[in-house]
């Protein structure tokens, strides 16, 4: 339990402070609560011996008021303190793990799901946030409070005093116990926590899915079934510390029994007096109470070491961005070198080497799946490679600070993510200080003006979650009109125009030929004349260049290319007969 507590200030960080004063309050309350015991010293002592007087139960009051006041302030300073820490401590931890997502490669991604990022973020922090707070206070606070009465009792008579001692100490090891359970079944219920949050994302994205294959009742099932799995651990997660919880009562209960036993024996042999017997009475109902509390409370701390496990996972997780420097490149020149990369076990790309020189177009071609796209992520630093380098202006992309390095590039990618904000801020998200003035130019230029004009709230116009409220091409318009308007110097198109409406295409592409000119380029595309104007055109199939040239040279070889361009003259030749009426 202890090693918990350390483990939790050292997560709280510098807001450890904020708990230090609320601890050091919490000894406060427990000193002036002891106050309320000298009170009833007071009265017992004045009635026993038959001269109790105004003055004796005004002093009485006094210390009483005194205690009651004491309590009531440092309760307050300790509880604020407390909650403030947590607060601030959790909102640290998250926005810490959303710019620590930002430098990790997309390789985490693939091998961590959605849910359980999620999960991290809201029910994971929001246990350690509404959970931490209650359970370390009344811990220990209720350690502090029974260990400042057990000094208290040692000073008045030690023999009382040891007996409080011996039933703390088999409090505490019961308590071990009931921690070691809660170390075999919280990362259980933890983990199934983080698969609901996974299925019931699963289910809501891909909603459009279920309803068209009718696929609800095999979706509930799923999610029922974690539901009923979640329910499963809680259930055996509270089964399981009740044998425990009840023990540390039984324990604490007739221990308290004991001292009254005790005190009466003691002053029946006369041993001592009556004076010191009822006091000791006294403290016997109420000197377990707080511990009594934080027996209960205490079931909860090895839940928040797991979350605190679970959280800080993420944060230590491996970033990409290490070693790099804050730097420009001396020119925009890419070149790959000998490059291999894998996912895991699947190798995608197998010793790529190729150079675009600056203010040059490079237009990547081949089959689906050939790791044209991974080539672009690669120079993005999506991922580092496994083997060669990737250099922009003769340095390894790995030596620049990643923000450095994509300050430099525009994507376009050919599935668009738009974030639930104005359609302003989703145009300027590449660049927050733009004017209005600005967005208004890219998107003219990116061909959405018209459409954004004709929504209720133009570009105020809040769209859903990816762009939920908008048709695909609106959302492709859109994100072209934001890689316009960071105006970086090198620009990579993944199928820019895929998802464009053919009456805006030639608009469209030659808004981005104007301006993209004398600027280093690197497309993804299938369509012949987005291609064919390139200076040089690389044809990547299963993780290799197997052709490079420009259009005139590629389709005087035999190869992919030639017959892709076949096929798209063939496709083009296409026409509809009508029947001969009959």
């Amino acid at each position: 339990m202890f090693g918990v507590f350390k483990k939790f200030f050292t997560f709280a960080g510098e807001h450890k402070r904020k708990w230090q004063k609320g601890i050091a309050f919490a000894v406060l309350h427990s000193i002036f609560e002891a106050f309320q015991l000298l009170a009833v010293a007071v009265v017992l002592r004045a009635m026993l011996e038959g001269n109790m007087t105004a003055g004796t139960a005004w002093t009485a009051l006094g210390i009483l008021l005194f205690s009651l006041l004491g309590t009531i302030i440092t309760r307050h300073i300790s509880h604020q303190s407390e909650i403030t820490g947590s607060y601030l401590m959790c909102e640290e931890k998250r926005i810490g793990i959303g710019d620590r997502l930002k430098y990790m490669p997309m390789g985490y991604f693939n091998s961590h799901s959605l849910g359980h990022i999620t999960a991290a973020v809201t029910t994971t922090m929001e246990e350690i946030e509404k959970i931490g707070p209650p359970a370390m206070v009344r811990t220990i606070h209720g350690l502090i409070r029974t260990a400042i009465m057990a000094v208290f009792l040692l000073f008045f008579d030690w023999r009382i005093g040891l007996i409080v001692v011996a039933g703390t100490l088999l409090f505490l090891g019961i308590n071990a116990l009931l921690h070691r359970k809660s170390r075999l079944l919280s990362p259980k219920r933890q983990a199934a926590q983080a698969r609901l949050v996974e299925a019931v994302l699963e289910y809501i994205q891909g909603m459009s899915v279920v309803k068209a294959f009718h696929l609800d009742k095999q979706a509930n099932k799923t999610i029922d079934q974690t539901i009923a799995e979640v329910e499963k651990y809680n259930y055996r997660m509270e089964i399981g510390f009740i044998p425990y919880v009840a023990l540390q009562q039984i324990v604490l209960r007739l221990t308290s029994v004991a001292v009254v036993i005790v005190s009466i024996l003691l002053y029946l042999n006369g041993s001592m007096e009556l004076f010191m017997c009822l006091l000791m009475i006294v403290c016997g109902f109420f000197i377990f109470t707080e511990l009594e509390v934080a027996g209960l409370m205490s079931s909860f701390i090895r839940l928040i070491d797991v979350s605190i496990d679970r959280v800080l996972e993420i944060h230590q997780t491996p970033v990409m961005d290490v070693g790099g420097q804050e730097q420009q490149p001396s020119s925009q020149d890419i070149a790959l070198q000998n490059v291999s990369f894998s996912y895991g076990d699947r190798k995608i790309i197998d010793k790529v080497s190729f150079t675009i020189p600056q203010g040059t177009t490079t237009a990547l071609v081949g089959p689906s799946g050939g790791g044209k796209t991974t080539l672009c992520h690669l120079i993005a630093r999506f991922w580092d490679v496994d083997e060669g380098a990737v250099a922009l202006g003769g340095k390894d992309v790995r030596d620049y600070k990643l923000d450095s390095l994509l300050t430099n590039i525009s994507m376009v990618f050919q599935h668009v993510y738009l974030f639930n904000d104005t359609i302003a801020n989703n145009i300027k998200f590449g660049k927050p200080d733009a004017t209005m003035e600005e967005v208004v130019a890219a998107a003219q230029k990116a061909c959405c003006h018209e459409f954004i004009t004709a929504l209720p709230k133009g570009y105020d116009t809040v769209i859903g979650e990816g762009g939920a409220t908008i048709s695909g091409g609106e959302k492709q318009r859109l994100s072209i009109a934001r890689a316009l308007l960071k105006d970086a110097p090198i620009v990579i198109l993944d199928e820019a125009t895929a998802n464009v409406d053919p009456e805006n295409e030639s608009k469209l592409q030659a808004a981005i030929d104007a301006l993209t000119r004398n600027k280093t380029i690197i497309m993804i595309a299938h369509r012949l004349k987005t291609v064919k104007n390139a200076d040089q055109i690389l044809v990547v199939d299963a993780g290799r260049i197997v052709q490079r040239g420009t259009h005139d040279e590629l389709v005087r070889q035999r190869g992919i290319y030639a017959d892709f361009i076949g096929v798209r003259q063939k496709a083009v030749g296409w026409k509809l007969k009508a029947e001969p009426a009959r």
